[in-house]
């Protein structure tokens, strides 16, 4: 059983960022102090043995955080779904580390999960309030990225790949056990499967981006980043519309990992 309605958990997927992190959870925890839903705050290290972002982060002395990991690297999306066998909130968020995107925008986004009614409210970039600072080649990127998901995967939002979005419980219990990307391009297929599996009420929400200009030219680890994800939305396109993984009638074909599995067990699933 969940808590009481509304409380709110929201994962940090955490990478190589012991110099940042205890300003970044920190932040964080200030500004879910502000707001008026009950919170969790799970930090996810995405790699214990990489660095010492694990220990920075464990002497962080909050009731309401909870820091969480494993010893080698795995990508946001298995991060993400570590955390979120975690959670106990109504609603749960994500919001990437780094502090690029202002995480006063959870606010914002709570208050549109509220106002629709939504199933997602995803942070966009190109939303008209948006308050973004963003090289120009980034934002050629972003363009195609929703070109991809528009015409590809049947997604019909401006952004989808900004680093903050909330979700009712009850549509990440659904949907997390059939999702199999562990990188980049989670965030297409968690919004391609959603939208699959009935839960159409997507809404775009104002963010405020800063983003770090340093290392921003187009090199070729950058580009092969594109290349794997326009390959993991192509993966994702044949498993929804040619294989039809995602279905209920292919559930025993879903790759679950230990935490996942566990939850299912016990019920939490249903």
């Amino acid at each position: 059983m969940k808590s009481q309605l509304h409380f709110l958990s929201v994962i940090v997927p955490v990478y190589k960022q012991e110099t940042t992190i205890r300003k970044d959870l920190t932040t964080i925890l200030r500004t879910l102090e502000q707001i008026r839903y009950p919170f969790e705050l799970i930090a996810v290290i995405d790699g214990k043995s990489i660095d010492n972002s694990f220990k920075i982060a464990s002497s962080i002395h909050h009731p309401n955080l909870k820091v969480t990991g494993y010893n080698q690297n795995h990508g946001k999306g298995y991060a993400i779904r570590y955390g979120w066998a975690h959670t106990h909130g109504d609603y749960v968020a994500f919001i990437d580390s780094g502090m690029e995107i202002d995480p006063n925008g959870i606010s914002m986004l709570l208050e549109h999960m509220e106002w629709y009614e939504a199933d997602i409210v995803v942070g966009s970039k190109f939303h008209p309030a948006s308050q973004i600072a963003y090289p120009f080649h980034r934002r050629i990127i972003s363009f195609g990225a929703h070109l991809i998901s528009l015409f590809l995967l049947r997604i019909n939002l401006h952004d989808t790949q900004a680093g903050i979005k909330i979700f009712k419980q009850q549509v990440l219990n659904k949907i997390l056990p059939r999702l199999l990307i562990k990188t980049f391009a989670f965030d297409l297929e968690v919004l391609a499967v959603s939208k699959h599996l009935g839960f159409t009420r997507i809404y775009e929400a104002p963010i405020k981006l800063n983003y770090d200009f340093s290392g921003t030219h187009l090199d070729g680890s950058f580009l092969k980043t594109v290349m794997l994800c326009l390959k993991d939305a192509l993966a994702v396109f044949y498993r929804l519309y040619i294989i039809h993984y995602y279905d209920d009638k292919n559930r025993r074909k879903w790759v679950y990992d230990k935490d996942l599995e566990m939850r299912i067990n016990t019920g939490e699933y249903e």
